[in-house]
């Protein structure tokens, strides 16, 4: 009785596989067709556009950039700099140091000759106490804030209670962005009064140099674990992105690098303090009291302002990442799962928000089990073995499909890996990817479920090295 009733739920469970396997694939694919068509636009659209003049445009939005830092001595003097060289014409940065235990608030200090002031700050949103205010005369575009640690919502919000100007950014303290990239993040607000987020896209320094705070050669990382986030994050952005972008359903604007309008922000009560994955719940947040309240609006992701930041290289690293961003996902889809499949939230309510549920937090345990049950199958008998061989090799060469269309995207666009060889290395990894890395950060994530309640206020750290200067 008991193995029939095993025979029977296995049988069930592989059915259901492959027509979910099927499903999410044929979104994959759908997302790359819209992504094709959408970069294309995009393209035309930018050739014929002179953002030069907009760089010295006295009518440009000026821009707040917030710099969370939490123990980030190895690269927080780099960011920096690569910062104020930005070509806008009016902009502040404002460095948010959280409590660090290390040497950052002193190497930022010494850096840039900063003084404490004594400087009114008005507490619109409630944040941890703050301790001190640095600056100095010679550079009134950059503020140092000091202030106890509360992580990193609470160190973007005390940003945002300084913040002088309209539009806000934040930007992870180990990336960089490129010389023109809040030009043209800032042009969705100009475009559309009704804009109020937006999103850009992120790649992987590793192996790139660096000179004075600027990228000035670009090239592929050496570590193999890097050169598989290369792929999966040409993946994320040129497709995943851009495909929810063109059905205005995205719900992620990446933490790394992401725009906002202050005033939006300040109304949503900014940044969540108690959930790790701080980007996307202030993404749902703005979807969710936008729609609730009947008040148009736009969120908009952007390919081409580019932000550099490093990638894990060590395992250990990479887990505690993507163990963040599944316990992040959960958290901020439990907290508005009101929306799950409610009409009154239009298409995020009846798109985006499902296929978060269905297919990025359910995904990794659908996954994991299919790596139990099929082997049972066959166990059982149930394993048709030369259809499910043809249904493995389908699977992973779409799998590939998608990286490669992802790649060729890239080239096709941007080009910023122009050589043959980076081109080769990257479809290689692109195949490589599918045997054993996909394997690895899909147990990542599923330790990130099962220890969602547990870990789901713990930021965890990353260890830094400091960019590769030449």
């Amino acid at each position: 009785m008991h193995t029939l009733f095993l025979r029977e739920m296995v049988l069930k469970f592989n059915y259901f596989i492959i027509y979910y396997v099927l499903v999410i694939n044929f979104i994959y694919f759908l997302q790359l067709i819209l992504a094709a068509f959408k970069l294309n636009d995009y393209i035309r659209k930018i050739r014929y556009s002179d953002y030069q003049k907009y760089k010295v445009s006295d009518n440009m939005l000026p821009i707040s950039i917030l710099v969370p830092a939490y123990n980030e001595e190895e690269t927080i003097v780099e960011n920096i700099k690569s910062l104020l060289a930005l070509n806008y014409p009016k902009f502040e940065v404002i460095v948010i140091n959280d409590g660090s235990k290390d040497n950052t608030l002193k190497k930022v200090i010494e850096a840039f000759d900063l003084v404490k002031v004594n400087q009114p700050v008005r507490y619109r949103i409630k944040t941890n106490k703050i301790k001190g205010i640095y600056r100095n005369i010679e550079l009134p575009q950059l503020i140092l804030v000091d202030k106890e640690n509360g992580g990193k919502a609470d160190a973007l919000n005390a940003g945002i209670n300084i913040a002088n100007f309209p539009v806000i950014t934040s930007i992870d303290a180990d990336s960089i962005l490129e010389s023109d990239s809040l030009v043209r993040v800032i042009m969705p607000f100009i475009e559309d009064k009704k804009t109020i987020a937006v999103g850009g896209i992120v790649r992987i320094a590793n192996g790139s140099t660096i000179q004075r705070g600027r990228v000035v050669n670009i090239d592929l990382p050496q570590s193999r674990l890097a050169m598989f986030q290369v792929v999966e994050y040409l993946r994320a952005f040129l497709t995943g992105r851009i495909g929810w972008d063109s059905i205005n359903a995205l719900l992620i604007v990446s933490g790394a690098f992401g725009a906002f309008r202050k005033d939006a922000v300040i109304e949503v009560g900014g940044y969540a303090r108690n959930t790790i994955g701080e980007d996307m719940e202030l993404v749902v947040k703005l979807h969710e009291y936008f729609l609730r309240n009947k008040r148009p609006y736009r969120i908009k992701f952007i390919p081409d302002p580019v932000c550099w930041t490093q990638a894990p290289e060590r395992i250990k690293d990479l887990r505690g990442q993507r163990r963040r961003w599944q316990i992040g996902l959960m958290d901020s889809l439990f907290k508005h799962k009101r929306m799950f499949f409610n009409p009154r939230y239009k298409q995020i309510g009846m798109i985006g928000v499902p296929y978060f549920w269905l297919f990025e937090m359910i995904g990794p345990v659908i996954e994991f089990l299919g790596y139990i049950l099929i082997p049972l199958a066959y166990f059982l008998g149930l394993l048709n073995v030369k259809y499910f061989i043809l249904f493995l090799v389908a699977s992973i060469l779409y799998g590939v499909l998608l990286s490669l269309g992802a790649i060729l995207l890239e080239e096709y666009t941007f080009n910023k890996y122009p050589s043959l060889k980076q081109l080769l290395k990257l479809s290689f990894y692109g195949v490589l990817e599918n045997f054993g890395y996909r394997q690895m950060t899909t147990l990542f994530r599923i330790e990130g479920i099962v220890r969602f309640r547990e870990m789901k206020h713990s930021w965890g750290e990353i260890k830094r090295k400091g960019f590769q200067e030449k």
